[in-house]
């Protein structure tokens, strides 16, 4: 006697079709949300961005070196021991790494023009 497929794993049927729709709608719910918080956290990347420009006029009039080991080590640290997950501390520190890069890049060529 052969199987017949379930109304789940039936595309035609019509409640499969509204579960789709149903799992769609929340997927661009979602996605919404998503897009909300890349925002937010952009503003506040080239906040923080600024912020560093500020410390590289600081440091450039007392001729301080723009990188500071200490410093890196102790954000890099702190945002490990502040993480609540998801994500891994690994992943962690290869974000803060990273902006932490660019921020002393762009601290380097302040008074350049911007790339």
């Amino acid at each position: 006697m052969p199987l017949r497929p379930s109304r789940s794993s039936n595309p035609y049927h019509p409640q499969a079709r509204m579960g789709e729709k149903r799992g769609r709608r929340r997927l661009k719910a979602v996605r919404r949300q998503i897009d909300s918080l890349d925002e937010q956290i952009l503003k506040l990347v080239n906040r923080r961005a600024k912020l560093a420009l500020k410390i590289g006029r600081i440091k450039k009039r007392r001729k301080w070196p723009v990188f500071d080991a200490k410093r890196e080590t102790f954000v890099l640290k702190h945002m490990q021991q502040a993480n609540g997950g998801p994500l891994s501390s690994g992943a962690i520190r290869t974000i803060f790494r990273t902006l932490l890069s660019q921020c002393r890049r762009r601290e380097r060529s302040s008074g350049r023009k911007r790339q």
